[in-house]
C-alpha cells in the first residue's frame, strides 16, 4: 500500500515543520497514490489555515513512522505509553493505546498529537490492509483523542459517551494552548480536535467477524464520560483511565463514583486481562485496581481529617499530600497530582 506524506510547516514560524500523513489517499499503487494527492492535500490544508504545505509524496508503508506493539491475543494489539504526564521529552504519547483485527479493525484512543495518531495508523496498516472501521475514545482526555482525526480521515465511525462532545467543547480552546505547550509546537503541528460521530448512552456492540466489542458507558468516575471495552473473542477488558498504575490517578470526575465503580467489582464473565489507561497489563481484577483503591482510600480519609479540623481549602491540599505520603510509592508524580486531587476532593466531601 502507498500513502501520501505532505511536508507542512506553521505558517507564522516556518521553521517548525514535519511530513504529515493524509490516510485518504490511501492506494494499492504508487500512481494511484499520486493521482489522488493534490486535491486531497489542498483540502487539508484549507481545513488547516494554521499551516503551508510544500511537497507532497506517496511512499510504501514500511517507509511510515510506526510503533512497536505487543500482540495480547489473537487480533488484539497493544502499545503501552509512558509513565508519565505530558512533555516535550514524550512528545505527550503517554496514553496505552490498542486496536483489534477482525473483519475491519477497531481502535481504541488515538493518542496525544496527530504524529501519535498517524503512528498508530502506519503500524497498523504494516499488519492489515483491512479497513479501519472504528474508533472508541475511552473519555475526553487529551492523551487519548488527539490523534483521532487521522483515524476519521482514514473513514473510521468515532464513537464516544454521550456527554463527551460537550465536555470536550467547554476544554477545547484552552487545550489548543496548553497541549502545545506541553508536548511542543513540533509534536503538535497539524493536531485538531475530531468530531465524534456517535455517541453512546447504552451499552453498544459492534460486530467485528470473529468478534465482537461490548462498549459501555460507566457512571462518572474519572470523568464523566468514561467507557469501558470488552473483546468477547479474548476476553480483554479495556478500561481507559479508569485504571491507572504506575501514574498517579487524577480526578476529573467523581472520587465518590471512583470507588463506586472499583469496589463493584469486574464485569461478568470475569475478563482475562484488564488493559488500562496508563501502566501494563493486569491479569486479574485484584492486580488491576488494588494499588488505585488504595490511593482513593488515603485521599479520602485524610480530606476528611482536613475538613474536619476545618482547615480551608489553601491549607488543606498540602496538608492532605502530606498526610497520604505513607502511599506514594509507587506512583510517579505522586505529589503534583495528589494536589489537585486534594482540592477536588475537598470540594466533594466538604459538604459530606
Amino acid at each position: 500500500m502507498f500513502h501520501l506524506v505532505l511536508a507542512a510547516c506553521l505558517a507564522n514560524d516556518p521553521e517548525i515543520c514535519s511530513q504529515r500523513l493524509l490516510p485518504a489517499a490511501d492506494a494499492p499503487t504508487k500512481e494511484d497514490c499520486h493521482n489522488r494527492a493534490e486535491p486531497i492535500a489542498r483540502d487539508w490544508l484549507a481545513r488547516h489555515p494554521e499551516l503551508k504545505g510544500s511537497m507532497a509524496n506517496c511512499v510504501e508503508t514500511a517507509s511510515l513512522p510506526a510503533f512497536d506493539v505487543q500482540e495480547i491475543a489473537d487480533g488484539v494489539y497493544f502499545r503501552q505509553g509512558e509513565i508519565a504526564q505530558m512533555t516535550r521529552e514524550n512528545q505527550g504519547r503517554i496514553a496505552n493505546l490498542a486496536f483489534i483485527i477482525g473483519d475491519t479493525v477497531a481502535v481504541i484512543d488515538a493518542g496525544g498529537s496527530r504524529a501519535e495518531g498517524e503512528a498508530l495508523y502506519a503500524t497498523i496498516r504494516r499488519l492489515t490492509d483491512r479497513p479501519v472501521s472504528h474508533l472508541i475514545l475511552t473519555h475526553m482526555h487529551p492523551d487519548h483523542i488527539m490523534g483521532a482525526e487521522v483515524f476519521a480521515e482514514a473513514g473510521a465511525t468515532i464513537l464516544a459517551h454521550s456527554a463527551l462532545p460537550e465536555a470536550v467543547a467547554r476544554r477545547t480552546a484552552a487545550w489548543m494552548i496548553s497541549v502545545p505547550d506541553q508536548i511542543g509546537p513540533l509534536a503538535f503541528l497539524g493536531t485538531h480536535i475530531a468530531p465524534v460521530d456517535q455517541t453512546i448512552d447504552s451499552e453498544t456492540i459492534i460486530a467485528l467477524g470473529g468478534t465482537e466489542l461490548t462498549v459501555t458507558p460507566q457512571p462518572t468516575a474519572h470523568t464523566d464520560n468514561d467507557l469501558v471495552v470488552r473483546d468477547s473473542e479474548s476476553g480483554a477488558l479495556f478500561t481507559g483511565d479508569l485504571v491507572f498504575r504506575g501514574l498517579t490517578p487524577s480526578i476529573d470526575g467523581s472520587l465518590k463514583g471512583w470507588q463506586e465503580w472499583i469496589n463493584a467489582g469486574p464485569p461478568e464473565p470475569a475478563p482475562s486481562m484488564i488493559i488500562p489507561g496508563h501502566g501494563p497489563i493486569a491479569k486479574t481484577w485484584d492486580e488491576a485496581v488494588a494499588p488505585e483503591a488504595g490511593y482513593f482510600d488515603a485521599l479520602r480519609d485524610a480530606t476528611r481529617k482536613a475538613v474536619s479540623g476545618g482547615m480551608p481549602l489553601s491549607q488543606a491540599i498540602p496538608a492532605i499530600v502530606v498526610m497520604m505520603k505513607s502511599h506514594a510509592e509507587g506512583w510517579v508524580d505522586f505529589d503534583a497530582i495528589s494536589a489537585r486531587n486534594a482540592a477536588t476532593a475537598y470540594s466533594q466531601l466538604e459538604w459530606e
